[in-house]
C-alpha cells in the first residue's frame, strides 16, 4: 500500500458523518418529509434517514437537494457540525456592530 493510499482510507473506526441542514430547510418551507420526497423523487423514509444522518445521499441525490432549495450543496451538507444559525447570524450581526 503507498503512502497515499494510506492517507485517503479512513481508519476503520473514525465516522464519515456528514451533517445536514435539511431538517431545517424542509420545517421553514413548511414541508412535511413526504412532500419533500415528492419533490425529488424519492421515498419519504429515505429524507428521514438523511436527516438522522442514518443514510448519506449520493452526489446526484445531493445536488436535486441543493437545486431544489436553490442552495450550495455546502450551504446544506458539511463533514462538520454546523453552527447553529441563529449563532452564526447572532455573532456575525454582533461583530459587525462592534466594528462600526
Amino acid at each position: 500500500m503507498s503512502a497515499l493510499d494510506r492517507r485517503s482510507t479512513p481508519a476503520p473506526d473514525e465516522e464519515r458523518h456528514i451533517y445536514n441542514r435539511l431538517p431545517v430547510l424542509r420545517v421553514e418551507r413548511g414541508m412535511s418529509r413526504q412532500d419533500l420526497a415528492n419533490a425529488l423523487g424519492i421515498n419519504y423514509q429515505t429524507v428521514g434517514y438523511i436527516e438522522r444522518g442514518d443514510f448519506n445521499p449520493g452526489l446526484e441525490l445531493a445536488f436535486r437537494i441543493s437545486e431544489f432549495f436553490d442552495l450550495p450543496v455546502e450551504a446544506i451538507f458539511s463533514r462538520q457540525p454546523f453552527r447553529p444559525l441563529s449563532e452564526a447570524v447572532y455573532r456575525r450581526s454582533s461583530e459587525e456592530s462592534n466594528h462600526a
